[in-house]
């Protein structure tokens, strides 16, 4: 459901590609998407909610690459990406089953030895998602990044770039919250902590593979490749780029460099300095608020849309139309209408025999005065 606009859009590129000012659009809408929920990403605690906002993230990436016209690169990451935050979400689940149903990271840690199958494909998948080569997201991720470049769109690759950074960042302070470290376990899921049992632990095996290896069906000509998933979906002919194999191969190697350094910073300030990111969030103050709040985004919406249509609902359509229309002019005014005109006509049935009779001859000689007149 998720990644259904995106095969919209590849699926109809013969018209968006009539339309380069909506191709801009879109691929603008999708950078700045990708680089606001990695600023949420990590600030969250919920283990389930940074995965959640990797996934708007990386879906602001897919649309950044069909939006710069690389439908195939697009389309490339809904693939790759399917395998390594499945296993990512389906890990979660296992590290949440394992701890009774706890899912703040900061209540986890030192999960390594207890889980050692969750935590290997949940590495594995890890590197997936934050670029690190060979693993299939490196791929996909850097074609995206590179088309973005090579036709032009240096704002968006640099916006590109920052999400790029900031994923590895919030995968891997996530990763090391979770399964290095010390523990913080409670004493309720200390004594629950146990491994999966195989029939979850299996599909995160095979999830774990396809993250490292469905990169290779999309390999660049550039890194040696000959990107048989391009040439397979056929879709977008992708621009030719004479003589530049080299800048594109630089560029790969600048972003796994970057991707790499991220890896690496969150990694050693979660698990050697873990009073730091208290401290730069009580310095950030109300940016740190702006990010844990989710820049206001639910309050917003609610003031702006919940708030409105509920009191148009409760003070308007629920007493006026409802209580009053509804139910005081149709049902209940109906039923009123034909009560008092049954209490009228109850009148006429009084029980009386001579009543009857005098009925019946007012009948009679009003017929015979009508038929007269006539």
């Amino acid at each position: 459901m998720v990644t259904a606009g995106i095969y919209m859009i590849a699926r109809l590129h013969f018209l968006f590609d009539m339309s380069p000012e909506t191709l801009r659009i879109v691929a603008t809408v999708g950078a700045c998407t990708a680089l606001f929920a990695a600023l949420i990403g990590l600030v969250q605690n919920d283990i389930k909610k940074v995965l959640a906002y990797s996934t708007v993230s990386q879906l602001g990436y897919m649309f950044l690459g069909v939006g710069v016209g690389a439908y195939s690169a697009g389309v490339f990451h809904v693939m790759t990406h399917a395998f390594f935050k499945a296993c990512l979400f389906l890990g979660s689940g296992s590290v949440i089953h394992a701890l009774s149903g706890e899912q703040d990271i900061q209540k986890m840690g030192g999960l390594r030895k207890a889980m050692p199958i969750t935590f290997a494909t949940f590495l594995v998948a890890t590197l997936a998602i934050a670029g690190i080569p060979p693993l299939a997201g490196f791929f996909s991720k850097d074609e995206i990044l590179w088309q973005a470049y090579s036709r032009g769109h240096t704002t968006l690759w640099i916006m590109g770039m920052i999400t790029a950074g900031l994923t590895s960042f919030y995968m891997f302070r996530l990763f090391t919250l979770t399964f290095l470290g010390k523990e913080r376990l409670t004493e309720h899921a200390k004594h629950h902590l146990h491994e999966s049992p195989f029939n979850m632990t299996s599909v995160l095996i095979v999830l774990a593979l396809l993250s490292a290896g469905a990169g290779f069906l999309g390999v660049p000509h550039a890194l040696g490749g000959h990107n048989w998933f391009q040439g397979w979906l056929g879709i977008g002919e992708e621009v030719a780029h004479e003589g530049a194999e080299g800048l594109e191969r630089n560029l790969a190697f600048l972003s796994a460099g970057w991707a790499a350094f991220m890896a690496i910073a969150a990694t050693v300030i979660y698990l050697k300095f873990p009073g730091l990111p208290l401290a730069v969030s009580q310095k950030s103050g109300a940016l740190y608020r702006l990010l844990r709040e989710k820049f206001y985004v639910d309050e917003i919406y609610n003031f702006l849309i919940v708030r409105p249509i509920r009191s148009f609902s409760e003070h308007f359509l629920a007493t006026e139309v409802d209580q009053g229309l509804i139910d005081g002019i149709l049902v209940n005014g109906s039923a009123r209408l034909v009560a008092w005109f049954g209490g009228l006509v109850s009148v006429l049935q009084g029980g009386l025999a001579n009543n009857y009779v005098f009925y019946f001859l007012l009948g009679i000689g009003g017929f015979v005065f009508f038929m007269v007149v006539r």
